[in-house]
């Protein structure tokens, strides 16, 4: 194990988050750099236990006792070694992943849990920075050619472990450059698209293919890639937004928090010539959806130059310990503090919405909100509890409901589940011979660990489809995948 007495002697300790009145006035990350030192002594918190529930939490098999011990020992090596042997994109699960292993740490119990997030992330840092992160070309070509269609997480880690298996793999992106809602919906202050594009030109460096700006069934159709390619792997993602249709929906100020945060994210890149069509900046702003996505907006919404930022959520304010009802090791839905919400802004819970309310010319200028209350399984909303707040902008952060139904789906004629989700079997095959669906398309929307997992998992799938059998690790077997549709 690591320090034998770590996890007694050393308290938990996180990176700095640079002062909020520095970052609100650029888009960089908002971590300050920890001392390895300091790193080392919290990876010799791990306790190396006898059964790591760890390993349970984490849907990518990490070996995270392994690579935390290294880091301990200063075996910089052998640590991303160990990393990379489970997991293609460290890099991004140590910047977005919500760590489900941390609320199953032993140490986690009666004490704060190892920031095993952190160790992730560093250990890939290190990695680049001394050169260690490398092209992995195959030594052979199998002659098979695999078609992905969307390049974020899962149809990035299916396209690099097919790539590596021998197979001709083109990724096709209908967006201008690709990584999918890793490039236009996490803000730059989350992840730095440049931590993106180092991962995309390894991919193109072992010989994966990228298609930027060709929407599948539109511009090549379903027929097209079947006839071109041994297979195709459908990682479109559920991006079919959820909406909110009450009095007042059509006024203008009302947007999807996908319409809003890719400009934000181009405004942070400087690839803009002018102001962003949707700019935040003196205007009162309010988010629908206490989640990861609103959080994503008000951030942005801030770095605008918002006059106020509201956010609302229909469920109570979650409790600041674990609730009995969600034991270790499961993963609590406490109260979080992004980087987002130290920044500005005010949460509202128990709130819904009554009225978009315009001003006369078809322009957004307040919204209705009632205090609502859970019975029975249902909201029921508190009487004479009705207020209005100033709303020059709405953002809609509610979640997605499954892929979108666009014409690629429909020429290949895949079947859908009963929640609106592209069916398949435990091998992640459609009910359409060659074509394989990874990540939210078929699970439905989720983390970005669960997304690098399908697309693992979906990869060591086609490649046994195209040759028999596959070599490539499948984190989710077989037995389990079809618990999952």
């Amino acid at each position: 194990m690591a320090d034998p007495k770590g996890f007694l002697t050393t308290p938990r300790e996180l990176p700095k988050r640079r002062p909020v009145d520095v970052r609100i006035k650029d888009w960089r990350e908002v971590y300050e750099e920890q001392d390895f030192g300091a790193l080392q002594k919290q990876a010799g918190r791990c306790m190396d236990c006898g059964i790591p529930f760890c390993h349970q939490g984490c849907p990518l098999g990490n070996l995270i006792p392994e690579w935390n011990d290294l880091i301990w020992r200063g075996e910089k090596s052998e640590a991303i070694d160990r990393l990379h042997a489970t997991n293609n994109f460290p890099e991004f699960t140590g910047r977005l992943c919500p760590a489900p292993c941390e609320t199953a740490c032993v140490v986690g119990i009666n004490a704060d849990a190892v920031t095993i997030k952190q160790v992730e992330l560093r250990t890939i840092e290190e990695a680049f920075a001394n050169g260690s992160v490398k092209p992995l070309p195959s030594e052979r070509l199998t002659g098979k050619t695999v078609a992905v269609i969307g390049s974020g997480p899962a149809g990035l880690a299916a396209a690099q472990q097919l790539t590596r298996a021998g197979h001709t793999v083109a990724v096709y992106e209908r967006g201008e450059k690709p990584g999918g809602l890793l490039r236009y919906g996490i803000p730059e202050f989350k992840m730095e698209k440049a931590i993106l594009d180092r991962r995309i030109a390894q991919m193109e460096a072992e010989g994966t293919r990228f298609r930027s700006g060709v929407n599948v069934g539109v511009d090549v159709t379903g027929q097209e890639l079947r006839s071109k390619y041994d297979a195709v792997v459908l990682s479109v993602g559920a991006t079919n937004w959820r909406d909110l249709n009450v009095p007042g929906r059509e006024l203008k100020g009302i947007y999807q928090a996908m319409e809003f945060l890719p400009w934000g994210n181009k405004q942070g890149l400087g690839e803009l010539d002018s102001e962003p069509p949707i700019n935040t900046k003196g205007k009162h702003v309010v988010i629908l959806g206490g989640g990861d996505t609103g959080a994503d907006c008000l951030g942005t919404s801030i770095r605008q130059g918002a006059a106020s930022v509201t956010q609302l959520e229909i469920m109570p304010r979650p409790t600041d310990e674990r609730p009995a009802s969600q034991p270790w090791p499961t993963y609590p839905m406490i109260y979080r503090v992004s980087s987002a919400h130290e920044e500005a802004g005010e949460r509202l819970y128990s709130v819904s919405t009554e009225e978009f309310i315009g001003d006369g010319n078809g322009n957004l200028k307040a919204i209705k909100l009632v205090e609502s209350k859970f019975v029975d399984g249902k909201f029921e909303k508190v009487a004479g509890s009705e207020k209005e707040i100033p709303a020059d902008f709405v953002f809609l952060a509610m979640g997605f409901v499954g892929p979108e139904k666009s014409p690629l789906l429909q020429q290949l004629e895949v079947e859908f589940d009963e929640r609106g989700n592209i069916k398949r079997n435990g091998e992640f095959a459609t009910n359409v011979e060659g074509v394989f669906v990874a990540g939210d398309a078929g699970r439905g929307q989720s983390l970005i660990v669960w997304a690098i997992a399908e697309g693992r998992s979906a990869a060591a799938a086609v490649d046994e489809f195209l040759v028999g059998e596959s070599q490539l690790p499948a984190p989710i077997e077989p037995t389990t995948r079809s618990l999952m549709v």
